[in-house]
């Protein structure tokens, strides 16, 4: 299994992220930005850990301009935790080093 991370977009946001009944950590990414495939594998390995403790989505900036637009989001990567659909914890650009326990942290704080 890849990992069990679901897309999200402007379409689908509300519904997955905002209504969700679990912590979702969302990673606003765009296919040709660097950092962002560096910590892809990351983000994708949380999301079969977290099962059924959070949600991870991956966000394509490029094709949801407007979530990115409604929540800032002017570098990435960008990860956002929502808890109760607000945003409770942000980070902006990549870790440098312990990428997955960094961005699993901000998860994990919120459980």
């Amino acid at each position: 299994m890849a990992g069990a991370y679901i897309h999200v977009n402007d379409a689908n946001f509300d519904q997955d992220v905002l209504k969700s009944d679990v912590p979702v950590l969302v990673d606003f990414w765009a296919p040709w930005c660097g950092p962002c495939r560096a910590i892809a594998p990351h983000v994708e390995a949380l999301s079969t850990e977290l099962v059924g403790k959070a949600r991870v989505a991956k966000c394509n900036v490029d094709e949801s301009p407007g979530v990115a637009m409604k929540y800032g989001i002017r570098s990435i990567p960008t990860i956002l935790v929502f808890k109760g659909g607000a945003v409770v914890k942000q980070r902006v650009g990549a870790p440098s080093s312990n990428i997955k326990a960094t961005i699993g942290e901000m998860v994990t704080s919120v459980l």
